[in-house]
């Protein structure tokens, strides 16, 4: 039963990372069905809490250190962005909610739309690489016996494409959206959306590496005893 939940849990993160993805391009992929990966996005999301209560009723029992701190933070936001996402999304459907109009909202929901889509892809990622110890678990259950050259493989392969994934949020002009320093995303229609998807892929991986460095860093410091 309990490896059943597991299994749920997984697939249901790798559904909302799918989805986080393919929210992305936008216009690229149609706004129909950007709409409805958002509302898919939503289900998953829900889902995952609820298949996570226990851990949400335990906010305020135990002690708090460094990465514990971290960790109840990044879910805090990513609820707080998820619902701006949500509600801003409703208030701009074209399809899906067109009958719910508010006078007025379109440009202001337009920009916490996009404020909340772009940190939620930092946040979502950030939290990603915070339990990306599971993958690695999980990876290395494949193989018997542990291996050094396999280790460093690996380790490389993520390196490159973090590296790339720099190079990607450069190129993307990411940081920009982020800072809201442009209101609009440019796409390039005659580029195709799997260009697009590969970049911020790479975008996400790379901040789930500094998320899951960042994590291990901070457990080590939590355990590390003061001098006397």
């Amino acid at each position: 039963m309990k490896n059943k939940r597991f299994t749920v849990k997984i697939l249901i993160d790798i559904g909302m990372t799918i989805c986080l993805l393919l929210l992305m391009p936008y216009s690229l992929l149609s706004e129909t069905a950007h709409e409805w990966i958002g509302m898919a996005m939503l289900m998953l999301f829900i889902a995952h809490h609820m298949l996570n209560r226990k851990w949400l009723l335990s906010i305020g029992k135990g002690k708090y250190n460094a990465f514990r701190v971290i960790q109840t933070v990044l879910v805090i936001i990513m609820f707080i962005l998820m619902m701006g996402s949500m509600i801003s999304g409703i208030l701009l459907s074209n399809y899906i909610f067109k009958w719910i109009k508010i006078s007025g909202t379109y440009m202001t929901a337009r920009q916490i739309h996009m404020f909340c889509a772009y940190w939620g892809l930092v946040v979502m990622s950030l939290h990603l690489g915070f339990h990306w110890n599971i993958a690695v678990a999980m990876a290395g259950r494949l193989w018997e016996h542990l291996s050094v050259i396999r280790t460093w493989v690996a380790r490389s392969v993520a390196t490159t494409i973090a590296g790339y994934g720099l190079y990607a949020f450069y190129r993307r002009q990411i940081g920009d959206y982020l800072l809201m320093k442009v209101h609009f995303v440019f796409y390039d229609y005659e580029e195709g959306v799997l260009p697009f998807l590969i970049d911020y892929l790479a975008v996400m991986i790379l901040i789930a590496f500094i998320g899951y460095y960042g994590g291990l860093l901070l457990k080590k410091t939590s355990k590390r005893k003061p001098k006397s």
